[in-house]
């Protein structure tokens, strides 16, 4: 059978559901991750600090919100449900990385 490319991604689940995140398959999103999509899709629209809306919003320092993202932006389910935005995030995180790198040690 070929993947088919255009596949749906389902749709974010409904609130009171039990921990959406244990209920997904391997090729959905869990509710929380449709959010963070959207949240990095128009968190500038929003003033004040990004950090600041992370902690609000999620609940978690952002640290742990950008470790979250990192992976998030690495499933073939998120690229489909959003792919501007993910290749976006992943343009930019291979960017910071090469800033990194090229900076060397101790500069």
């Amino acid at each position: 059978m070929i993947d088919d490319p255009t596949r749906v991604v389902s749709p974010p689940r409904e609130a009171g559901a039990a921990d959406a995140s244990a209920q997904v398959g391997p090729h959905e999103l869990s509710r929380r991750e449709h959010e963070m999509l959207a949240f990095e899709r128009h968190w500038w629209r929003h003033a004040g600090a990004k950090e600041t809306a992370i902690r609000d919003r999620f609940g978690v320092p952002p640290t742990r919100y950008y470790q979250v993202l990192n992976a998030l932006v690495d499933q073939p389910a998120a690229l489909a449900a959003d792919p501007l935005l993910v290749r976006r995030l992943r343009r930019l995180r291979s960017a910071r990385q090469r800033t990194r790198s090229s900076q060397g040690p101790g500069q």
